[in-house]
């Protein structure tokens, strides 16, 4: 399939104007394929050759203005409209197209726990034409007529208020002018719960074997809804642009959520079936937020090509956590920014597939490279950077810029450019330099000061490597005499630090403090490092510093200088073991246990290490579970299972499992189960026969994918061969399933078992990623990647592998980034 050029979606945006879609979809002809008629209806502003991309099962029929088209001129995914007039055209396109198991175009699926079948769109960057005919690129917009066939007891869902015009007929409301890849559709016997908020309908929808836990949550969730949507009105002067505002959870969804105006599509995870942490509970209220921010950017006003992802990406990132910290109850939610998200970011900013929040155009060809920009960069990174914007710019010219920039663009599209220029006109501040310097380059900034006698006191410099101004702030904070294991705050300055200074230095009264927190509150985008007296100060009081967020930056320098080699991992895990048992924020304890459990004790730690690296960890589990607050418990109990690695340990688990309970840990409810018996899976003290006993327990979605992780984590040759048949040769495993396999297969407790594996993945991971495309291979790379074989023969058989030019751009860039991982690793890891 051919992809799309930014010069030649530069030609066509030249070329064509669109007016209207008209779609006629009918989702009764099987489980295989579906109906797909489209009228466009567009304009040539000058007599030209161009074409109309689709991806069908088969083409029955193309008509332009009136005179039959061949459908054998369909070339790959475009059907060529050659000769057109200056003037108005209609193009009219029948044709069947595939349902995908994959996540992308018309994802079908089957509720295992029912029977009852569910469909919707993700069409997000270039998978509109799986679905219908379209002028497939962003800066065409139009509005769309939809009408939809479906069984008469299904419910149908768009991005405007669909009415049932005959049993099993559904028309939706013309819609604004749309960007081609935000058309949506649902369709199925979805459960709903529905309300009005400012005169709009408001819905939430999940399959029927979820109902019980959307009716449990629904008010919450309408609440959250309302709590956000009444916040943007506050910030943004524009109202909410589309006629109504539904959520539909839906199975087997590739990313988060999907902000198609109107019906935003989320994973449906997200209806919570078992218990989750404030962490989980607090990111599906951001990622409700984040969609809902992109109503207005990316929706209202949209990216004229895919270079500018970050305008969309960024901004909702942003807005997502500031609007649910400011209007929820979720206080803590820039604490879990700071400690684990943002660590997304500058992980991708460090690896040579880096780039800038907004590349330069020649840097995104076509949509395949543009697919490579949606990423830690683009989301955290952005975001960052937009937090040291209204942090350097002040939020209330910010607010003015922004609302210029809707009011400029509104229902159109927009690029860097407008974006700065609309800010720039809210400020005397050069806007223009600020972005250069902070959107057109990669990398990491570091800061690390220093302390030294002055006549009147002491003397704080900075020393700043890196190219962009920074205004932060510094924490003073001092040993408290009755306790010098307790920090007590002196101080908190501004600080600005320009784009070419090297040392930034200021005079400060009285002694120099015992700990320098550099951008304490998170107002950057920078690593930062601690002087010696600092360093050991903190390593001693970590726990003591009386606000969550600074815990937060301060163990996010800590998790940058164990990757980085400054520190040893074991002190790292020395760290968490001294502080992780006194903290009270939850975000913390999940993200610091999350990164000591995989990224240290797995990856970085002296293998020799590993075995009272776990038991430490376990430890911290323990007490947490004891005398840790109520928020904590789910952690840390998370934790004390995925450590267990002794026959002892695995003898207690199995106890917990077969009594159902865990003394002081919540309630065993089908995740924890499932993750009880995984672990006992991996260590060798369950096998086949409590999978199936397990599953015929838990008939569910969630519950076979369960079966599928455990089967793969069986410590046996042909469970193994069996997963790995699974994994790389069955196509028909949907995209779900795969992720499960794929995570149940590697476990460094198996490495003997699994390292003969680890060539075959180069020769099998390639032709998977051609013929199941750039979903699958970039799942396999973060699910599926050898990451236990920590050894320089793995990475040289990587990095071979990587000069393969037929490697489909989702697959390198995925190996690029698990391979600089595992560099890192080996540079990190001490070896004998």
């Amino acid at each position: 399939m051919s992809v799309l050029t930014r010069t030649e979606a530069e030609t066509r945006a030249r070329d064509l104007s669109v007016q209207q879609y008209a779609i006629d979809l009918d989702l009764t002809r099987g489980e295989d394929v579906f109906g797909s008629t489209t009228v466009i209806r567009f304009t040539a502003t000058r007599a030209c050759d161009t074409f109309v991309e689709l991806k069908p099962a088969a083409l029955h029929r193309a008509v332009l203005d009136g005179v039959a088209l061949d459908p054998a001129l369909l070339d790959g995914n475009r059907l060529p409209l050659s000769n057109l007039a200056e003037g108005a055209h209609e193009l009219r396109v029948e044709a069947d197209m595939r349902y995908s198991r994959t996540g992308e175009g018309m994802h079908r699926f089957t509720d295992p726990a029912d029977g009852e079948t569910y469909v919707y769109t993700q069409l997000f960057m270039d998978d509109v034409q799986r679905v219908a005919a379209a002028f497939d690129q962003p800066d065409l917009k139009a509005v769309f007529d939809v009408e939809v066939t479906a069984p008469q007891d299904w419910t149908v869902l768009g991005n405007a208020i669909a009415t049932r015009t005959a049993p099993g007929r559904w028309r939706m409301a013309r819609t604004a002018p749309l960007a081609t890849y935000f058309l949506a559709v649902a369709a199925g016997p979805y459960h709903s719960v529905r309300t009005e908020h400012a005169g709009l309908p408001f819905g939430l929808h999940c399959r029927r074997s979820l109902a019980p836990y959307l009716e449990r949550d629904a008010a919450d969730l309408f609440d959250l809804t309302r709590r956000c949507f009444d916040r943007y009105h506050e910030l943004f002067e524009e109202p909410y642009p589309f006629d109504s505002y539904d959520q539909v959870f839906v199975p087997e969804f590739n990313a988060g959520a999907m902000e198609n105006p109107g019906l935003v599509v989320l994973r449906d995870e997200y209806v919570f079936r078992s218990a989750v942490t404030p962490t989980e509970a607090q990111f599906r209220a951001v990622v409700m937020a984040h969609e809902m921010a992109h109503m207005w950017f990316g929706d209202l006003v949209t990216l004229r090509w895919w270079d500018d992802i970050w305008l969309n990406e960024s901004f909702a990132e942003y807005m997502g956590y500031q609007v649910i910290g400011e209007v929820t109850r979720y206080t803590g939610a820039w604490n879990d920014f700071a400690v684990a998200r943002k660590a997304w970011g500058s992980d991708a900013d460090q690896r040579p597939s880096t780039h800038p929040v907004a590349p330069d155009p020649d840097a995104v060809p076509d949509t395949a490279s543009a697919l490579n920009n949606f990423d830690g960069i683009s989301y955290a990174k952005g975001a960052s950077a937009l937090r040291q914007l209204v942090a350097w710019l002040g939020h209330h010219d910010f607010l003015a810029g922004v609302n210029e920039h809707f009011a400029r663009h509104r229902f159109g599209n927009a690029a860097l450019a407008d974006f700065i220029d609309s800010l720039a006109g809210a400020t005397a501040r050069d806007v223009p330099a600020w972005a250069e310097a902070w959107l057109r380059t990669s990398g990491l900034d570091t800061l690390v000061p220093a302390a030294s006698p002055a006549p009147s006191g002491w003397q704080l410099a900075v020393t700043h490597t890196g190219s962009r101004p920074h205004r932060i702030s510094v924490g003073l904070y001092d040993r408290a005499v009755a306790a010098p294991d307790r920090l007590v705050p002196r101080d908190r300055i501004t600080v600005d630090i320009t784009a070419t200074s090297v040392v930034d230095r200021r005079e400060l009264p009285g002694p120099r403090p015992d700990l320098i927190l550099l951008n304490d509150g998170d107002q950057t985008f920078a690593k930062v490092r601690f002087d010696e007296h600092s360093w050991e100060t903190l390593a001693d009081t970590l726990s003591s510093l009386p606000d969550a967020l600074s815990r937060a930056v301060a163990w996010n320098a800590a998790r940058d200088l164990v990757r980085d080699g400054r520190i040893a991992p074991a002190a790292y895990l020395d760290l968490a073991g001294r502080h992780l048992p006194a903290e009270t924020d939850p975000f913390l304890v999940e993200g610091v246990l999350g990164f000591a459990r995989g990224a240290v004790a797995d990856r970085l730690l002296d293998p020799a290490l590993r075995p009272a690296a776990l038991a430490g960890l376990a430890e911290v589990g323990r007490a947490l579970l004891a005398d840790g607050p109520e928020e904590t418990r789910l952690s840390a109990v998370r934790t004390v299972i995925g450590c267990a690695a002794t026959e002892q340990d695995a003898a207690t688990l199995r106890g917990w499992y077969e009594r159902g309970a865990i003394p002081g840990a919540p309630a065993l409810d089908p995740e924890l189960r499932w993750r009880l018996l995984l672990r006992l899976t991996v260590l060798g003290a369950a096998g086949p026969a409590d999978i199936d006993a397990e599953l015929a327990g838990d008939t569910s979605a969630k519950g076979r994918e369960g079966a599928a992780r455990c089967r793969a984590a069986l410590p046996d040759q042909a469970a193994k061969e069996a997963a790995w048949q699974a994994v790389f040769h069955d196509d028909s495993l949907s995209n779900y399933l795969f992720i499960a396999t794929a995570q149940g297969f590697w476990h460094p407790e198996q490495l003997a078992l699994v390292g003969g594996f680890v060539p075959r993945f180069y020769g099998d991971a390639p032709p998977l990623a051609e013929r199941r495309g750039a979903a699958i291979a970039e799942a396999l790379c973060r699910h599926g990647f050898p990451a236990v074989a920590v050894d320089a023969e793995h990475l040289a058989v990587g990095r071979k592998a990587l000069t393969d030019p037929a490697l489909i751009p989702a697959l390198h860039r995925g190996l690029t980034d698990q391979l600089d991982d595992l560099a890192r690793a080996l540079r990190v890891r001490p070896h004998p």
